[in-house]
């Protein structure tokens, strides 16, 4: 059971850490990008991930309880009006956490933390037999796509050829391929005979 463990108390007491959060949280939104410690990033995410959901709500109220948080009074400017309408589409996750490595002094585990730029895309809309059953074409749908069985898959490209092979092949009536071609140059001699004369 974790009882009276909701959050990393990091060897301060509860005033000092309540201050350098805010602090972190507020370099956060005014900078976009902080180093910290990763147990300091992970603790300031929670926070600063609530300051930019009250900015989403953009009330007064909401501007009130980030005032109290935050030290700066351009930063909740900032807030509200930069930062709340970029992550207007996002339903939370507005930071990350980048390990980066080691503190050359006391060896603890550093981290940026920084918010996140790219814009969240739109869920794409799946074409196939479920929205075609949605809309009530999807025996439309299934003739022009595919084949119902694999035999009839497998015949489909064999008659394709075989008309195909119809279409280039001369007619057989009896006579071969070469003594058509013999005609056609008899021809061309007489009628090169004609233009002569």
């Amino acid at each position: 059971m974790r009882h009276l463990k909701a959050f990393r108390k990091l060897n301060r007491t509860s005033s000092h850490r309540s201050l350098m959060l805010r602090n972190l949280v507020t370099s956060l939104l005014e900078h976009e990008r902080v180093e910290t410690t990763v147990m300091k990033a992970k603790e300031a995410r929670r926070i600063a991930d609530k300051m930019i959901t009250l900015g989403k709500k953009g009330s007064l109220h909401a501007r009130r309880r980030a005032a109290a948080v935050l030290m700066k009074k351009t930063v909740v400017q900032k807030l509200f009006d930069e930062l709340a309408p970029r992550y207007e589409k996002r339903e939370g996750g507005y930071t990350r956490i980048m390990r980066v490595g080691y503190r050359k002094g006391d060896g603890a585990e550093m981290a940026f933390l920084e918010l996140v730029k790219e814009e969240v895309k739109g869920k794409k809309k799946k074409t196939g037999k479920k929205s075609a059953k949605k809309t009530g074409t999807a025996k439309s749908v299934k003739k022009e796509t595919a084949p119902k069985s694999k035999k009839a898959a497998a015949e489909k490209p064999a008659a394709k050829k075989a008309a195909e092979e119809k279409v280039e092949a001369p007619e057989i009536s009896g006579e071969t391929s070469s003594e058509k071609a013999e005609p056609k140059a008899s021809e061309q001699k007489k009628s090169e005979g004609e233009e002569t004369s």
